[in-house]
């Protein structure tokens, strides 16, 4: 394995918002193996993912239609009658 992967293996993982700005090519390099947090005044703030995982983890867009067919409540007969006070 090459010495400069190695060092930047090390550093993976979390990073200050002023690092990860100026080594923001390590931190897409390192986003590519698992998610990179970067952190604002001590807290997460951001996560960094490969785009592979954000495809893996964003569910699939469809039409509103496709979605309500999809529904497990779809055959579900609800009572929608309101009580009155």
């Amino acid at each position: 394995m090459d010495d400069s992967r190695v060092a930047i293996n090390r550093t993976c993982g979390t990073w200050t918002l002023a690092d990860a700005a100026a080594r923001l090519s390590e931190v897409i390099d390192c986003a590519q193996s698992r998610p990179q947090i970067i952190t604002r005044n001590g807290e997460p703030s951001v996560v960094v993912v490969s785009s592979n995982e954000w495809a893996r983890k964003t569910p699939h867009k469809g039409s509103l239609a496709e979605f309500l067919l999809a529904s497990p409540l779809r055959n579900v007969d609800l009572d929608l009658e309101r009580l009155r006070d």
